[in-house]
């Protein structure tokens, strides 16, 4: 068995990490928790205690992405400048650095589940839609967005962004086209400055 990467009361950590590692390189068919508790040093019961499932595995996977994606759009709403343009460009240039380096998890943040997902994965979501639904909000205000249901624009926003990251992963287009793409939607989104 390999030395043991982790620190009594890491072992949670350790599978995650892990299980980021493997996704990247390997797709959400690459893993298995017997596979990660080899690769962690511990018996393949090991990680049932913080992962009953698969499932579970996937589902606090996909919970991470979540808080990464949320905890950049949180940054670019508090510590970005008053610019609302520059702020929803900020975001869409986040989310699309997330999506070409993390493709496989967004993949699996987004895709559609036979079970109902865990509490801390809604939770995750609604952090990130909501900090992305108080950027369009204050654009709506300053007028910079049209006025509307935020919510129905927030989806179109990132409807959109999904869109032109499938294109830069699939390779359709480049990662600098996919950022030219960027700024015309912001604008595009915009209200003619006045």
């Amino acid at each position: 068995m390999p030395e043991r990467p982790y620190h009594h009361g890491r072992l949670r950590t350790v599978l995650l990490d892990e299980a980021q590692r493997v996704l990247r390189e390997k797709g959400v068919d690459g893993l298995s928790l017997r596979d990660l508790a080899r690769e962690a040093g511990v018996s393949h019961a090991a990680p049932r205690w913080h992962f009953p499932d698969r499932q579970a595995l996937l589902d606090a996977l996909a919970e991470a992405g979540f808080e990464r994606l949320a905890t950049g759009a949180r940054s670019v709403l508090d510590h970005n400048e008053h610019d609302s343009k520059a702020k929803l460009h900020a975001v869409a240039s986040a989310y699309l650095e997330f999506a070409i380096r993390d493709a496989a998890l967004l993949e699996l943040m987004f895709t559609a589940r036979k079970t109902a997902p865990s509490p801390g994965l809604l939770e995750a979501s609604d952090r990130l839609f909501g900090t992305t639904r108080e950027i369009i909000e204050a654009a709506q205000q300053d007028n910079t967005l049209p006025a509307g249901d935020p919510e129905r624009l927030q989806t179109l926003f990132v409807a959109t962004l999904q869109g032109i990251a499938a294109f830069a992963i699939s390779g359709r287009t480049t990662e600098e086209t996919a950022k030219e793409l960027l700024r015309d939607v912001v604008v595009l989104f915009s209200l003619p400055d006045k």
